[in-house]
């Protein structure tokens, strides 16, 4: 591999990529850990692929948004450095397929000359902030909350208390009750409200916490039904703090933010949340409201064109099209089958919207994208140029339009094919099942894995990967769940697991409850309420004859899109980051964050230096617990634990205890005095920590 170099306007930026070329230069050397390794790369975006000697790259766009230039350059970056397309993902990201490891620092390096990151895109971080794509222009908004989640991604990239954290953590900002980003799913969800206080407009959010998806759905809790805007920032950094702390970090299956409110309680929570208050850089925190500037609004096209189909134009219209709150414009919704948009379409789309819609795309959460103030005038171009590419179906958030992950196309994970499912139940319901393709309130999802990653646990109707055992052979099939969705306002349902049927019948089992929900719902019942008063035994029933596995087919054998019999091929997931158990490596760590907090000292940066310093102090004694075989879960056990097996051993002595010292983080404002003191006495810890260790 040759040495990379790259001179961006961004020094921190550049010394990032640099530094990732160097790491990747010294794990091929042997000299880093592979689990170490890992690590680092997922905090920068790099994943990898099902396929070997390949990896996947997470481009983080917060709330979804991409400029002209920008989706031109990862265009580029795709063709020269992976497979041809790009991939839209449930959180409002672009990923990256088929890029070799050693030439990461160098796309990155690309990425960055037009604003775009990788960094904390994948590994135990605040992952991408998403938001409602209509944020900005929803007529049902109380105010945007585009520059909210910006602050909130700027606010926290880069930012130590969240680097490391046991697992990662999901914000989601939704512009109205109708709750269009899913906050009763997150670790964090705001729904933005207003109050009147002295006759002057005041603005907050509703927090719903503790949510999550994954193998075991959990509903958010709401805690607050009135946040004030310059609040948010530092109620987040406290829980941040709290969650990296007190989360699980031995069993990534129970690290996610809800086990912690689960195991300890919500009034626990909070109130630990609340005493962390004192030690956060930021007691308040004022949001600039115009720091999303808006893009050019094309002016009236000189000529109308007439659509290439009146009347699949006018279906169209009525499905994807929405007036904006801004009078005489409108919000265009484009359905991306599967989230895949190949480089050359790509292009061709830029180069048609120019000069008709604003320079201001946004990705939405069911992976398709909405362009905004669109005149009237200028629809049938739009239509036609979605038409020539293949975007123009009708049906935008309908059944019709179907979510799915990546599944076994390129996923470690995946145990089954459900972009193929998707692309399959999406032609016959636009064939069978007309009348659904204008249907808002039943949606399909479906996941390759019991990750959720294609939402099913959030579904009407959810499909998740699985398989089955039948006569010594293994079936492909799909675990059926039914009943979730968004409610609003904050509330929302998990889908419950029905039955598991072959993943071939899958088209049925649509068919069976499309069909059996037209023909016996009452007037203006919708699908929630269709489920509760039929329960959850009559769609066991009802779908119990397509479970049966005693007349399987051949064809049944074989996965969606393959031919050959199927096998559950599934590697080691990396949705969660890795545990790293190697002393010298720990101690090397300590030593590195030392060397980061004396950095931000000197900048004058109190809280970042003190907090580089905490860490240093729990690494050192992770590192020492491990040489005499404690593996401790959490960071507040690791404290716990050295002063049992190290200080009431006598082999370290402390003023009171270990736990006194390390915990002084939270008891103090930040400061020059404190922070300064503080590293003091993390150094002479981890040098007496080394010493110890060399002798023993």
């Amino acid at each position: 591999m040759q040495s990379f170099r790259t001179e961006l306007e961004n020094p921190v930026v550049e010394q990032e990529i640099i530094e990732l070329e160097r790491k990747i230069r010294e794990f091929q050397a042997g000299q880093i850990p592979e689990e170490k390794f890992r690590s680092l790369r997922l905090a920068r975006g790099v994943y990898g692929q099902r396929q070997a000697g390949v990896q996947m790259v997470r481009i983080k766009l917060p709330f979804g948004r991409v400029t002209f230039r920008q989706i031109l350059k990862i265009a580029d970056i795709a063709d020269e450095y992976g497979s041809g397309n790009l991939h839209l993902t449930t959180r409002q990201d672009i990923q990256i397929h088929y890029v070799s490891l050693d030439k990461t620092p160098e796309l990155w390096a690309k990425l960055a000359e037009d604003d775009i990151t990788l960094r904390e895109a994948c590994g135990n971080t605040v992952r991408n902030i998403t938001a409602s794509p209509t944020a900005g222009i929803d007529p049902d908004e109380p105010f945007d909350v585009s520059p909210y989640a910006q602050a909130t991604f700027e606010y926290f990239l880069r930012n130590p208390i969240c680097a490391e954290m046991g697992r990662k953590f999901k914000i989601a900002f939704s512009s109205s009750d109708k709750d269009t980003a899913y906050s009763y799913v997150h670790d964090f969800g705001f729904i933005p409200k207003v109050r009147l206080e002295n006759g002057s407009e005041v603005r907050g959010f509703k927090v719903m916490m503790g949510g999550g998806l994954g193998a075991q759905p959990m509903l958010a809790y709401e805690v607050n039904d009135f946040l004030p805007e310059d609040d948010l920032i530092p109620y987040i950094e406290a829980t941040l703090r709290i969650f990296d702390r007190h989360g699980e970090r031995n069993n990534r299956n129970k690290a996610r933010f809800k086990y912690l409110v689960q195991s300890k309680g919500l009034d626990e929570v909070l109130r630990l949340i609340e005493e962390e208050k004192t030690a956060i850089k930021s007691k308040t925190f004022k949001i600039n409201r115009e720091s999303i500037v808006q893009a050019q609004i094309p002016g009236t096209p000189s000529e109308r064109e007439t659509p290439v189909d009146e009347a699949a134009f006018s279906l169209w219209k009525s499905t994807n099209v929405f007036e904006q709150k801004q009078k005489g414009y409108h919000g265009v919704f484009v359905k991306v089958l599967t989230g895949d948009i190949p480089t050359d379409k790509a292009r061709t789309l830029v180069a048609g919207l120019k000069g008709y819609i604003a320079d201001d795309i946004r990705i939405t959460q069911d992976q398709n994208l909405l362009f905004k103030f669109v005149r009237e005038e200028a629809l049938p171009h739009i239509y036609n140029l979605l038409h020539s590419l293949g975007y123009a179906k009708a049906g935008y958030n309908s059944t019709s339009d179907v979510t799915t992950c990546p599944g076994t196309d390129t996923c470690n994970l995946g145990i089954s094919n459900s972009t193929e499912m998707a692309r399959v139940l999406e032609s016959y319901i636009h064939e069978f099942h007309t009348d659904f393709v204008k249907e808002t309130d039943l949606k399909i999802k479906i996941s390759g894995c019991m990750n959720s990653c294609g939402q099913h646990g959030l579904a009407h109707i959810g499909f998740h990967g699985s398989s089955s055992k039948v006569g010594g052979k293994v079936v492909p099939a799909a675990q059926v769940m039914l009943g979730g969705g968004t409610v609003g306002n904050g509330l929302g349902r998990v889908a419950e697991r029905i039955t598991k049927v072959p993943t071939k019948r899958v088209l049925q089992v649509v068919d069976v409850l499309l069909t059996d929900f037209k023909r016996n719902r009452e007037q203006e019942e919708n699908f929630h309420a269709y489920y509760d008063r039929q329960t959850k035994d009559y769609f066991y029933q009802l779908l119990k004859p397509l479970a049966d596995t005693s007349n399987l087919t051949d064809e049944e054998y074989v996965d969606w899109g393959h031919e050959g019999t199927f096998s559950t091929a599934i590697g080691v997931g990396e949705c969660a980051g890795v545990i790293i158990d190697l002393v010298a490596t720990l101690l090397l760590e300590a030593e590195e964050k030392l060397e980061w907090a004396k950095l931000a000292i000197e900048k004058e940066q109190w809280a970042d230096g003190i907090y580089h310093t905490y860490s240093s102090f729990v690494w050192t004694a992770k590192a020492l617990l491990l040489d005499k075989g404690v593996s401790s879960r959490t960071q507040a056990l690791v404290i716990e634990d050295f002063d049992k097996h190290y200080v009431q051993e006598g082999i370290f002595n402390f003023p009171s205890t270990f736990s006194d010292r390390v915990l002084q983080i939270n008891k103090y404002e930040p400061s020059k005095e404190f922070a300064e003191t503080y590293l003091i006495q993390a150094t002479a810890f981890y040098l007496e920590a080394r010493e110890k260790r060399q002798v023993s």
